[in-house]
């Protein structure tokens, strides 16, 4: 498994994966806050880190393809 990504030509340490997948998952969680789907999630802290993982996730699945 690389540890570096290369993004139009640059080599990107994985870290800013991680940090892109916390600003996207900060921007679908304040979107769901704003629908009210909270109301219907059973332990919210736990959903919002599995939601951290899964977004994380797909990054490291598209971009290591």
């Amino acid at each position: 498994m690389p540890r570096d990504t290369v993004i139009l030509e640059a080599y990107v340490p994985t870290l800013l994966l991680f940090i892109l997948g916390a600003m996207v998952t900060w921007i679908v969680d304040r979107v769901l806050a704003l629908t009210g789907f909270y109301r219907v999630v059973w332990h919210l802290s736990l959903f919002r880190a599995s939601l951290l993982v899964c977004i994380c996730s797909v990054f490291g699945l598209a971009l290591y393809r």
